[in-house]
């Protein structure tokens, strides 16, 4: 007997953005596995030619088509998609203007790199557009079951990502009327719905996180949906908390470093109890520094996900690790 699917969100579109820096490519595919666990079939989009998603499951570069890539824990499939403007394009002209071999055709004389190129809002369109109709498909021709449960898009950092969603509005005021307006509006429906959630991936680092709240602000005076806050690459404190702040005030006393010392068979030396000294101070101060920061997080009024800095560098294996922090953690709604 196949298991039972579970109940299905009511977001079928989760938008993960994120500094540079922060890991918000690796959270999107984490995510992607963790929403597809108990037999959901999820699509897993990229829009910045970066070939990040086949990096990240040590699969061959992937085509403007999608791929099954893996297979998600308690079953569920994890389907890929590179999102390619130029492709996009192609096949938008001949969606809407049965342009097909005229498509191809500007192709080749390099008119749809031109446009794409010259035309960044355009770009951002297409992008945007594909990811659209991947949300609105049905499994069926007129069946009512969605081709995927949920679809999670790695989404440009949350410096541009309110200009990239919103995007679409700005067209439908320019075309007013017409296929390209009705799409337009069309696709900021979804956008602005609660079919979406726009995930910010940030660290416990003063930068990241002042880019976090700017970004919640921008999408919020712009109509779009913040989800949860992701705070990744979460380091345990690693001592207690009277030690933490006898080593912040830099006065860990020796005399117990070197008994600890001693108690393992190294020599205490005044450059070995220094030299430990030194680091747990350093320890002590990230770690007020990222208390304070994770108050400032906790006060984004925004649901809060953390995930842990893994032992090893990111790997298949790391993936599906954070994919099972989400689960028990609680899976972005």
């Amino acid at each position: 007997m196949s298991p039972k699917r579970p109940a299905r969100s009511p977001v079928r579109l989760h938008v993960v953005t994120g500094k540079g820096g922060t890991g918000k490519s690796t959270v999107a595919a984490a995510l992607a596995l963790a929403l597809a666990s108990g037999g959901q079939r999820v699509l897993l989009c990229e829009v910045e030619g970066r070939q990040g998603i086949a990096q990240l499951f040590d699969v061959a570069p992937l085509p403007y088509a999608e791929r099954e890539i893996a297979v998600a824990p308690d079953g569920g499939d994890v389907f890929a998609l590179a999102i390619d403007p130029e492709e996009a394009l192609l096949e938008y002209l001949d969606m809407y203007y049965r342009l097909g071999r005229a498509g191809k055709a500007l192709d080749r004389f390099g008119v749809i790199d031109f446009a794409t190129t010259i035309a960044p809002g355009l770009r951002d369109v297409l992008l945007t557009g594909k990811v659209y109709e991947a949300v609105r498909r049905r499994a069926t021709k007129g069946g009512q079951e969605p081709a995927y449960d949920a679809v999670v898009l790695d989404a440009p950092p949350t410096g541009r990502i309110t200009r990239f969603l919103n995007v679409n509005a700005a067209m439908a005021g320019l075309a007013r009327g017409g296929p390209i307006s009705n799409q337009a509006n069309s696709i900021m429906s979804l956008l602005r719905s609660p079919r979406t959630a726009v995930h910010l991936v940030t660290v416990l680092e003063e930068m990241p996180v002042q880019e976090t709240q700017d970004g919640i602000a921008e999408l919020s005076a712009a109509d779009l949906p913040a989800g949860s806050v992701i705070v990744n690459l979460v380091r345990k404190a690693g001592m207690p908390d009277d030690a933490l702040n006898l080593a912040g005030n830099g006065e860990l006393p020796a005399a117990g470093l070197r008994d600890g010392l001693a108690a393992i068979g190294i020599e205490p030396t005044d450059t070995i109890v220094g030299g430990l000294q030194r680091t747990a101070r350093d320890h002590a101060l990230r770690v007020r520094l990222e208390t304070e920061q994770r108050a400032l997080v906790d006060g984004l009024g925004l649901p809060v996900v953390e995930l842990p800095r893994l032992k090893e560098d990111v790997d298949l294996g790391g993936l599906y690790e954070l994919a099972e922090e989400l689960k028990e953690h609680g899976i972005p709604a």
